[in-house]
Formats: C-alpha cells, sequence, structure tokens
C-alpha cells in the first residue's frame, strides 16, 4: 500500500538498501573495478615499461636481495639472447598466440609415459606471470596467467612481448634482465653477448638462484651448446609482417596435422 508524505507517493516498505544489499553492490564495484584495471594495465605497458614486478618485491623483502636492473629496447640487446630464448623456452613463440598446444601435448605424454616432467609454458605466458602475477603456484594464478597472456597477445606485439620478458626475467640473485646479467656476469652490455654467452645465460633457466653461467656445471656446459645449436638451426628471430607471417603458417601447420591425428581433438587428455 503506497502513503503520501509531504505530497509524495512512497512505498510502503523501507525503500532504504540492506546491509546485504550494499554489501553485494560494493563487491560488484569492486570486481569491475579490478576488471578495468586488469585491462588497463596491460594496454599501458605495451608503450610504458613495467617498473617493478612482484617476484623482484618479494626477493628483496624476503630474501633481501638488491633490485638490478636496468631496461634495454631489444635494438640494444644481442639478438643471439632472444635466439637462443625461443630455441630453449619457446620454439613456437613467433607462430602461436599464447598457447602452444603440440608443447602442452607433449607434455602430457610424457607425464603419462613416467618420463621427467616437461614444462610448456611459452614466452607469452612466462611474460604474463612475471610481469602481473605473484610467484606462487595455484590454479587460481594460473587461470589469470591465462586471461593475462591472452590480453598481452592481443595488446602488445611479439617484439614488444619479447622486449619485456628479457627485461624482466630472473637471471641471478637479484639480477632482472639482459643488461644487468651480461654486465654482471661477463662485464659487458647486452648488446656485445656472443652467441655462448648467450646460451649460457639461458641455460640457468629455470633455477637461475642455483644456476650461474659463469662457473657452469658439466650439465649446464652441454645444455649451453644444444641450446646454441638450435638456435642456429632455427635461426635469426624476426618481427618483420612476413616473417610471423611464415611463422604462423608454419605453426597452424603443424597443429593441423597433430589435431587431426587426435581425431580432432585439440589436446588429447585420453592417453
Amino acid at each position: 500500500m503506497k502513503k503520501k508524505k509531504n505530497g509524495k507517493t512512497t512505498s510502503g516498505k523501507n525503500s532504504k538498501k540492506t546491509p546485504l544489499k550494499k554489501g553485494m553492490f560494493f563487491v560488484l564495484k569492486l570486481l569491475l573495478f579490478f576488471f578495468v584495471l586488469s585491462l588497463v594495465i596491460p594496454l599501458l605497458y605495451r608503450w610504458v615499461n613495467p617498473p617493478v614486478t612482484f617476484l623482484m618485491l618479494q626477493r628483496k623483502f624476503l630474501n633481501g636481495y638488491a633490485i638490478q636492473k636496468e631496461w634495454k629496447s631489444l635494438e640494444q640487446i644481442s639478438p643471439t639472447l632472444y635466439q637462443c630464448a625461443v630455441a630453449a623456452e619457446d620454439n613456437n613463440f613467433l607462430g602461436h598466440r599464447g598457447f602452444d598446444f603440440g608443447a602442452i601435448q607433449k607434455a602430457l605424454d610424457e607425464r603419462e609415459s613416467g618420463k621427467r616432467k616437461r614444462g610448456a609454458s611459452t614466452i607469452s605466458q612466462q611474460t604474463a606471470k612475471n610481469v602481473f602475477l605473484f610467484p606462487q603456484q595455484s590454479w587460481v594464478r594460473k587461470g589469470a596467467e591465462v586471461y593475462f597472456t591472452f590480453l598481452i597477445e592481443t595488446f602488445w606485439s611479439k617484439e614488444r612481448i619479447m622486449e619485456v620478458y628479457l627485461n624482466v626475467i630472473e637471471m641471478g640473485e637479484g639480477i632482472y634482465g639482459a643488461e644487468a646479467a651480461s654486465r654482471t656476469f661477463f662485464h659487458k652490455a647486452a648488446a656485445d653477448l656472443t652467441l655462448r654467452q648467450s646460451a649460457l645465460i639461458t641455460a640457468t633457466y629455470p633455477d637461475p638462484l642455483h644456476r650461474s653461467p659463469v662457473r657452469p656445471t658439466s650439465y649446464l656446459s652441454n645444455r649451453a651448446d644444444k641450446i646454441a645449436q638450435l638456435s642456429q638451426k632455427i635461426g635469426p628471430v624476426k618481427f618483420d609482417k612476413a616473417s610471423l607471417q611464415k611463422a604462423r603458417e608454419r605453426y597452424l601447420k603443424r597443429e593441423n596435422k597433430r589435431v587431426k591425428k587426435n581425431d580432432g581433438k585439440w589436446i588429447d587428455i585420453s592417453r
């Protein structure tokens, strides 16, 4: 029943929001805020260099490591370093859209056969994880990694992804990025790294806190040799339109064969 008050019609029920509704409205606004922020920051980082990462802060405050880093454009980094990065971490970097389903399938197959676990994270996924997320492992973080990988593959160029990757990746105790690693280990600019030095730096992944490119074990030295050999087989990593198109076509051709072999499934988890 409606009542008139001061010439205005009001409802008989209390028109004020309940605490529950207020709380839900606040949560929705908060979620919307973080969603918009999650879009704005990756878009901003297309042009602005990330100043710091959660891993850098964690290492500083929990481990007491300094933060040694010096941002360099891709033109100021030796091509041998990103050639080795592609050889060691992500052979199909130029061709995929953030996720290498063939590598994921191989990792699943090896796990099923009881072999040593193979990593299937692409350079794009590693970049998304390093720049936007906490380093702790969880399914929630993995889901967020997929989300941010999609965003940077949408907003950034492959060249930008590689540039950010080589400037934020951990390469030693408190050492982040190609320039800091090159200066610390080889006393030279990242632009002047040789193929062997680039391979040694890359060989320390994914455990740079316990591996050293200047004091390599026999395992690390052999791994560096293999990375250098594979990088030469892959050839120069180029980011021009024609090279990217060719890489994409090669990747899709391989993927079509693999999917056909899996009876039309992108990933076969039945084996």
